[in-house]
Parts: structure tokens; C-alpha cells; sequence
């Protein structure tokens, strides 16, 4: 039994008439014959009462045809739902990106995947940077976005954004511009900064501004959340410096002084793999 005759069984259900029933499903009737009787004997039952005249179904054939229905529905599903998966417009992609960008990159890329492929499903995590390449290495996420740069073997990267750093403050500081800013006057801040990672090349970019300036800074607050850096840079617990792309995180009794420092955003996969999903994102992504 295969699920051919199975389909040849429904046809000849529904026309009850085997010349009909051979035309429609491009056979002879001969052919369709043949199938039904090999699917009589192989269950061991008769599907189909035959005279010159009329075809019928018996009993078991009328059970089977309302039994085979649902599953050929359920099967054909399921194959189309394999199909999707293949060509890479279904199924479900883990991407993990830092939350600099939730209100900026990240609702632009998430809309012109979801436009692309309507049934692929998202998952978007944040992860700190020594966590990324486990995850992406353990097949736990498949794409990460980071601003740093990649050193994993088996990791492939591209940079995608650049954007600044900036020094962010309460409105009411006296910090308004750049030219504000000065080895004495920024010796005298207290600062809120992101959870310094070895190796990180985004905090070597941030010390890179200290450096500029000639100071060592006195931080004494740390979060791996921007977010929660911005609260406490609002309640007046100190300035930070952050990528400018919070700024579209809208967050009022706030403001961002652009530096002339760059951050890059790089996103990174898996080199060897070759899910068709991956494949079609990162098209998106990389065009």
C-alpha cells in the first residue's frame, strides 16, 4: 500500500464511476483497476461493490474514505510545511543582538524579514558578548548581532551599521556640546559604563575616548543594559557613554552628545551551516 493508490482509492470514492475516475487521474482504466485490487488484497477486505452498472462503497470502503481524508489532508500539510522549511520560508530563526539597537536596526530588519517570509518564525534574545559565540557555536541562536569583532574560528561576520558613541546626560547638565567637554571638566564626572569585557573590541573603543581625553575615569557603576544605564544617567547618578542609537529608545530628561567615535555592528553566523532559513535572512540582511 502506498499513498498513490490511497489517492487513486479517494478518487474512485468520490466519481463512483472507474472511467471518469482513470481520466481525471490521467491512467488507464486497467491501471486503476489494478491499483484497487492490489489495495483489496493487501487489506484483506472489498473497498468497492462492482456490477456492469454501478460501483459503491461497502461498509469498510465508506470508513476508510472519511478515515483517509483527514490524513491525506493532514500528510499533505505536513509535506507542504517540509517544503516551506526547505526553500527557507518557514520554520523559526534565533537571532541575538544587543539592546543599543532594539529601538533603531533591529524593528527595520525584523519588518523586511517578516515581509519576506510572513510564516518564518523570530525568537530575538540578548546575550552578553562571551555568551554569543557559545550560543551560536551550540546551535542555541543562529545569527548575532555585536559590536564586536569576531576571533571565533567557524564564525563568519560581516559588518552591517556604524554609528557614534556619544556621552549621554540629564537635560539639566552643563554638558550641551562637544566643545564642553575637557580633561578637567570630565576628570570631575562620575561614570555609568557598560560591564567591561576582555577582549571586547567595543570596550577598547570606549576607552579609546578616555584615552583621547587623557583621563582615567571614575566609574563606579556598571550594567550589561543601556537601558538601565539611561535610568540611572536620568535619576542623576552619573553621565555614560553609550552608541547614539539610543536615541530612538525615546527617552525624554535625557541628552546625547555625539563623540567623533565610531562603533561598528557586525553580524555573525555559523560558517557551516546551510539552513536554506539562515541562507534566505542573511540574503536580506547582507543586500
Amino acid at each position: 500500500m502506498d499513498l498513490q493508490q490511497i489517492k487513486y482509492f479517494l478518487a474512485l470514492a468520490k466519481e463512483l464511476h472507474f472511467w471518469n475516475t482513470a481520466g481525471k487521474m490521467n491512467i488507464t482504466q486497467s491501471a486503476l483497476s489494478r491499483h484497487i485490487q492490489a489495495l483489496e488484497s493487501e487489506l484483506g477486505l472489498l473497498l468497492f461493490e462492482r456490477n456492469k452498472r454501478n460501483v459503491k462503497l461497502t461498509p469498510a470502503g465508506k470508513f476508510l474514505r472519511e478515515k483517509w481524508e483527514i490524513e491525506l489532508s493532514e500528510l499533505e500539510f505536513i509535506h507542504q510545511f517540509a517544503r516551506q522549511i526547505h526553500l527557507g520560508e518557514s520554520g523559526t530563526i534565533r537571532i541575538a543582538h544587543p539592546d543599543s539597537i532594539s529601538g533603531s536596526l533591529m524593528p527595520d530588519l525584523i519588518a523586511r524579514i517578516s515581509n519576506a517570509f510572513p510564516k518564518l518564525q523570530v525568537e530575538l534574545v540578548q546575550l552578553r558578548y562571551e555568551n554569543q559565540q557559545e550560543f551560536l557555536r551550540n546551535y542555541k541562536i543562529d545569527l548575532s548581532v555585536t559590536r564586536d569583532v569576531n576571533t571565533t574560528q567557524g564564525i563568519k561576520s560581516e559588518k552591517i551599521y556604524s554609528d557614534y558613541l556619544s556621552i549621554v546626560v540629564p537635560e539639566d547638565h552643563v554638558y550641551h556640546a562637544i566643545d564642553d567637554l575637557s580633561k578637567e571638566t570630565l576628570s570631575r564626572q562620575k561614570f555609568i559604563l557598560p560591564i567591561r569585557d576582555e577582549g571586547s573590541s567595543y570596550s577598547d573603543i570606549i576607552q579609546q575616548m578616555f584615552r583621547s581625553f587623557d583621563i582615567v575615569p571614575d566609574d563606579y557603576l556598571y550594567s550589561e543594559f543601556g537601558s538601565t544605564i539611561i535610568a540611572l544617567v536620568k535619576k542623576g547618578l552619573g553621565i555614560a557613554i553609550l552608541p547614539d542609537s539610543y536615541m530612538y529608545h525615546e527617552s525624554p530628561g535625557i541628552r546625547f552628545i555625539r563623540l567623533p567615535f565610531k562603533t561598528d555592528l557586525y553580524i555573525n553566523w555559523r560558517a557551516d551551516d546551510h539552513n536554506p532559513v539562515l541562507a534566505n535572512v542573511l540574503k536580506l540582511v547582507l543586500q
